[in-house]
């Protein structure tokens, strides 16, 4: 019962996160420096090292969930270039976004959301210690997938209601994770691929959306402050890693 009620923390830390990019979205260039430093941090202090720490306490060979993250980068990659984007009327505007981006984005986000509250459940099963100090660490950095969410949402042209859709779903996705904890079981193995896969993903938004769009403004006096705070969102996440 303690995940379910420590899964319910990280909604309220979503949507907290979530709505904070809705106030700023004027500044959202700002924003998506910060979250590009998060899904950076994200990838480096905590999927790469849980994935290299599940391969050593199993003995296996973590090539498996390298080839997942590459596959993971190609896929949304593919899915973005050929799949999400359309085709009509391209050459009557400029550079513009496109709303299935932003939702497909919002949901594999939601997944990973479920995938922590999975987190959670698993680590109360352990110890009470040991799922007190997982749930700290996703109720932080839950305030940063709310932002992402609608961060996503918003530099793809989707609406105001939509975005609020999308983080509802993202914040609920943790408690449904953690509810389901009670009934069924993730092998570590099955976890280390999906970790992998998940890494992909984030690194491919991170370096071909956000960061771009974050730099997008051309003004060459924000610049050091965006990259200050990209530096500053990878910072973020090394330290509640730490506290993990």
């Amino acid at each position: 019962m303690s995940a379910i009620l420590f899964s319910l923390a990280t909604f309220f830390s979503t949507c907290f996160g979530g709505l904070f990019a809705l106030k700023f979205r004027d500044r959202l260039h700002f924003i998506l420096s910060f979250t590009a430093g998060v899904l950076l941090g994200v990838v480096s202090f905590d999927l790469l090292p849980e994935i290299f720490k599940l391969a050593n306490e199993l003995g296996i060979d973590a090539t498996g969930s390298m080839v997942a993250l590459v596959v993971g980068f190609l896929l949304f990659h593919s899915l973005e270039k050929f799949v999400l984007m359309h085709h009509v009327h391209e050459t009557d505007y400029a550079a513009h976004r496109h709303p299935k981006v932003g939702v497909f984005s919002a949901l594999t986000l939601a997944g990973h959301s479920f995938m922590d509250g999975v987190g959670i459940g698993l680590a109360f099963q352990v110890s009470e210690p040991a799922g007190l100090l997982v749930s700290i660490a996703v109720i932080s950095h839950d305030f940063c997938d709310g932002l992402n969410t609608v961060s996503l949402m918003l530099v793809n042209h989707n609406t105001t209601r939509r975005s609020i859709a999308m983080l509802l779903l993202d914040a609920i996705a943790p408690v449904l994770g953690a509810a389901s904890t009670l009934v069924i079981q993730v092998s570590s193995a099955t976890l280390m691929l999906y970790l992998g896969f998940f890494a992909g993903f984030l690194l491919y938004i991170g370096a071909s959306d956000i960061l771009p769009e974050a730099h997008s403004q051309k003004r060459s006096s924000t610049t050091a402050s965006l990259i200050g705070l990209t530096c500053l969102g990878t910072v973020f996440v090394y330290f509640v890693a730490r506290l993990a």
